[in-house]
């Protein structure tokens, strides 16, 4: 979940009749609709029967929404004061009347008075910055105020923002800048976010609302409405119909920062980075809608279309002013297939000795798999573990000797490509249990015999490893078909159901959203489950993560860790009986790799800076941490290719919107072609077990399957 609180729209609103703050009537254009109330009413329903742990909505239930609600809208507490949390007391027991009654105005008005407060604080950070701050004043910016108590007054909530400004503009200060480029940077930045705060729509107050009845069930079930239930689907099946660009907002322009290889934008040879969308037209000739200022997502609604038609953009070119010359250029929409999420593949070569060990790497960011196009029995529907199969077969014409299974930032998915998955690695069994609300237990399998990959393989995890990510890594761990490298991952262990909430109740219109549910509890083969523990690692790499801050134990409503019996199933092999030689050789290695070492270095570094959650506002303090930071970049030159390149950069004190794009596009692929330690050495681990094996034939029958034990 973001950390990030929303910017939102100014307005003054009338509170609900059963509602007050202090006595202040307050309106605003943004109100609840009936369809939201029939929707929250409808999911309140499911999720007090159907839930995997369900719950009734009461004033208990009441409570927790609420205190999310507050949390969901200002989670760093930056906008409200306890006086504001006062005045909201009434609402905390009220919130369940509120959705069975489908009388919402309640939190649209405490949704209002944040609206207030954020208009408030960006506009005195404007005023600010009319003033030069003082840097020689021995005082901190703390930054990390998620448990921290609600400002007592508004003096202190200015005090916080002053002291925010003041750290941007120090920021900004520090990279070079002059006070008159930074009062315009800043100015220019609050003034877009008071932009952006003012394009939110009903529906977002809605879905924040719902989101935060939904995850006080338990993190992971959410509510998603009709758009964002669209981009869920089109990240599941890794394909949309469009024109092939990637858009950001810049300015209030719709910008187009990538083209995609092979899509209509790109084959026109009409676009280029840069470019700026000002209007779009639903076929040639039609009329333009002028969409200067739109929210990226409403500008995308109107590209996006049936496959085959027409779309025409007004262009203003990169290189042109405002008002400078703008040129139409007509697509035809076409099936745009997200090929920077697919699996793929390359070789890493690692020497032992003389000997050069060639091993295969698969990366896969997500569980993908189009759901619709295999129901309606299309042979070629895209899925994660039909394209794993593929590149394995590719693997080994590249003659690779084992593979590497990269699940690094992989956040689950499918449950079904997950399983299908791990078939390729084992003969046929169990893969994975499901134990539902009623306590039964279903063992999920694969049923195809035979191996796509019997040689020796990796898993590589992290702490964003997740879902779908921990059931693979789990079931080749117990199965020891392999080693599981990198970090304790995730630790989520529950099964989500999408319910579509029209299906529901059989109606089409109006669009209701859906409802995406915890239903069950994954386990993992050997009995135990990924649940809060996440699958701990064979052999542990360095983590910057801290357990507290980012996965299921960081949560305050996670389920806990818990056992059933086994599942009945053969371990394939014991790659266990390696780890002492691997650890080992692992420990010596990277003791001697300065990359390796140098990211243990910044690790170490940087969980002992996030303790202290502050920041010093001090130039004279704030340029001797930069000069120490650029002092250990020089003495770390060790090669173009070197992973110390990738923080060889310092911090320009600009947001990603602020940046040029061609510096932005130049740096993600500076990034993409420095050396990932982690990921080398994991190579070098499988090298060693590859060098172990060929040795000794002894260690082969322990670790290898009977399919590759020869």
């Amino acid at each position: 979940m973001s950390k990030k609180s929303l910017w939102i729209l100014i307005a003054w609103l009338i509170a609900a009749q059963a509602f007050a703050f202090d006595s202040q009537n307050l309106s605003s254009p943004l109100s609840p609709q009936p369809q939201q109330s029939e929707a929250a009413l409808l999911s309140a329903q499911i999720l007090s029967r159907y839930h995997y742990k369900p719950q009734p909505l009461d004033d208990a239930m009441s409570a927790k929404i609420f205190d999310r609600y507050l949390q969901s809208l200002d989670r760093e507490r930056s906008f409200f004061t306890q006086a504001d949390i006062d005045s909201f007391a009434a609402a905390r027991t009220r919130l369940d009347d509120a959705i069975l009654r489908q009388d919402l105005r309640i939190p649209f008005a405490i949704f209002a008075r944040y609206q207030q407060r954020i208009t408030e604080q960006l506009s005195y950070a404007r005023e600010l910055l009319k003033q030069t701050p003082d840097f020689t004043i021995q005082e901190s910016y703390f930054y990390a105020r998620e448990k921290a108590p609600w400002a007592k007054s508004e003096d202190e909530i200015r005090d916080l923002w002053r002291r925010r400004v003041k750290n941007d503009w120090l920021r900004l200060k520090l990279a070079g800048k002059t006070d008159a480029a930074i009062r315009t940077t800043l100015d220019k930045r609050y003034e877009n976010t008071l932009n952006r705060v003012a394009k939110f729509k009903s529906e977002d107050v809605f879905q924040i609302f719902m989101n935060a009845y939904a995850m006080t069930m338990d993190p992971h079930t959410s509510y998603m409405d009709p758009r964002a239930a669209e981009d869920f689907d089109i990240a599941m099946r890794l394909s949309l119909v469009g024109i092939g660009a990637v858009l950001q907002e810049r300015d209030e322009y719709t910008t187009i920062r990538e083209l995609v290889t092979g899509g209509p934008a790109a084959r026109s040879g009409k676009l280029k980075v840069g470019d700026r969308i000002v209007g779009v037209a639903q076929g040639a000739g039609e009329p333009f809608t002028d969409v200067l200022g739109w929210r990226l997502d409403d500008v995308v609604k109107l590209i996006r279309g049936a496959k085959d038609s027409v779309v025409a953009l007004d262009i203003l070119p990169a290189e042109a002013g405002p008002d400078g010359k703008h040129r139409t250029v007509s697509l035809v929409r076409k099936k745009i297939s997200m090929e920077e999420q697919s699996a793929k593949k390359s070789v890493i070569e690692v020497h032992d000795g003389k000997l050069t060990r060639r091993i295969g790497v698969i990366t896969l960011p997500t569980f993908y798999e189009d759901f619709e196009a295999r129901s309606k029995g299309d042979t070629n529907f895209k899925s994660a573990a039909r394209d794993v199969a593929r590149l394995l077969g590719e693997l080994k014409k590249d003659k690779a000797e084992a593979v590497l299974i990269d699940l690094r930032n992989n956040g689950g998915g499918s449950l079904s490509a997950a399983i299908e998955l791990t078939g390729l690695f084992i003969d046929k069994g169990p893969v994975v249990q499901q134990r539902n609300s009623q306590g039964e237990v279903r063992v999920e399998n694969d049923t195809q015999a035979g191996y796509a990959w019997s040689g020796p393989m990796a898993v590589l995890i992290n702490r964003a490893s997740a879902s779908a990510s921990e059931i693979f890594a789990a079931a080749i761990q117990d199965y020891g078909r392999g080693l599981v490298l990198g970090e304790t991952s995730y630790g989520k262990g529950t099964v989500q159901n999408v319910a579509r909430l029209n299906e529901i109740i059989h109606q089409e219109k109006p669009a209701l959203g859906e409802l995406k549910m915890t239903i069950a509890q994954f386990f993992r083969i050997n009995g135990g489950t990924t649940q809060l523990r996440g699958v701990t690692p064979d052999i542990a790499l360095p983590s910057a993560s801290d357990p507290e801050e980012f996965g299921e134990s960081s949560a305050d409503n996670a389920l806990p860790w818990t056992q059933i019996p086994a599942a009945k199933y053969s371990p394939a092999g014991h790659p266990e009986a390696l780890l002492p030689v691997l650890r080992a050789r692992h420990d010596a290695r990277t003791a001697r790799d300065k990359d390796y070492q140098y990211l243990v270095e910044d690790i170490a570094r940087f969980s002992a800076e996030r303790k202290k959650k502050q920041i010093s506002l001090n130039e004279a303090e704030r340029r001797a941490e930069r000069d120490a930071q650029e002092a250990r970049i020089k003495a770390r030159k060790s090669g173009k290719d070197s992973a110390a390149q990738r923080t060889a950069h310092q911090d320009d004190g600009l947001q990603a919107d602020e940046r040029a794009i061609t510096a932005d596009l130049a740096e993600e692929k500076a990034q993409k072609k420095a050396r990932d330690v982690l990921l080398t050495e994991s190579a070098h681990i499988l090298g060693d077990e590859l060098g172990l094996i060929k040795a000794d034939p002894r260690l082969a029958v322990l670790a290898l399957p009977a399919a590759a034990k020869h």
